[in-house]
């Protein structure tokens, strides 16, 4: 189990200004990511280190973004003004999680800018939407070569902590884990237990130091 990406939902002019502004900010130029079919959604990829990317996703006008809940929860959340919509965890086995969840992984696929399509499938997102400090899951079709982080790969930025407002016992159970720090590869800081749930920031480590959105 690690972290596979965290997602920015579209601000009110465009996942495209929204895009350029975060590339400001981390010296990483994104890629079109290609339009979910299946959710009614597209997004820009900013390929990161250590088999990370960031996702900057808008809603279409398309009834799947209306009926699925990917295409909801992002459409709710640049509704809002956009920002941090949530993060996901890639897993190597989706039954347990299925299992644990109570309800079974949908499929997903889009075609990048290389023009090789990708497919997956994920689960969680009804739980990102109840209480968005929760990630959702996801298990890559392909290997680890064709994952998003790994084309126009750019080494030189990382993310270093997600700051959360929530609870790390919440997350353990949804994660199914007690290990004392069950993403190993990020930090996690957790502030307001009691607030609104979800992504406050995410830290970067950048070849200028370090950047906070």
């Amino acid at each position: 189990m690690k972290l596979d990406h965290v997602s920015f939902a579209s601000e009110p002019d465009g996942y495209r200004a929204t895009a350029e502004r975060i590339s400001e900010k981390l010296g990483v130029v994104p890629y079109d990511g290609g339009v979910h079919p299946r959710f009614g959604t597209r997004n820009l990829i900013f390929p990161l280190a250590n088999g990370h990317y960031l996702e900057v996703v808008e809603a279409l006008e398309h009834p799947a973004a209306l009926s699925t809940p990917f295409g909801q929860a992002v459409r709710a959340r640049s509704e809002l003004g956009g920002g941090w919509m949530g993060w996901c965890v890639s897993v190597d086995d989706l039954a347990a999680v299925e299992s644990r969840l109570e309800r079974k992984a949908v499929d997903g696929n889009r075609t990048p800018e290389s023009g090789l399509e990708l497919r997956w499938l994920q689960i969680g997102i009804k739980g990102l939407i109840a209480d968005p400090q929760l990630p959702f899951f996801i298990k890559w079709s392909a290997d680890s070569s064709q994952h998003p982080s790994t084309y126009k790969t750019n080494s030189a930025v990382a993310i270093d902590t997600l700051q959360i407002a929530g609870d790390r016992d919440r997350l353990r159970d949804w994660l199914g884990t007690q290990d004392a720090k069950p993403i190993p590869e990020i930090n996690i800081d957790w502030s307001a237990p009691h607030g609104t749930p979800g992504i406050m920031s995410v830290s970067f480590e950048t070849q200028n130091g370090p950047v906070v959105i």
